[in-house]
């Protein structure tokens, strides 16, 4: 009974610090430099002309498939 009480508490107590975590890495941060480039380069994006689609291109056929016939 005690035993199990100790392993009651120490994963209460382990679930409760693993909720106090709110650390991230510096690639979630908002950097406002990598904002502007970014900006800059849709920009670029929207401005530039549109590629052509590719020349229709051919479709696979599928492969022809043996009929199972019922015993």
């Amino acid at each position: 009974m005690k035993r199990c009480l100790t392993i009651g508490i120490a994963l209460a107590a382990l679930c409760g610090a693993s909720t106090l975590a709110h650390a991230r890495p510096p690639t979630v941060v908002n950097s406002p430099g990598y904002d502007a480039r970014l900006q800059e380069s849709r920009k670029a994006l929207r401005a530039s002309p549109t590629a052509a689609p590719p020349a229709s291109a051919s479709v696979a056929k599928p492969k022809p498939r043996k009929k199972k016939h019922a015993n």
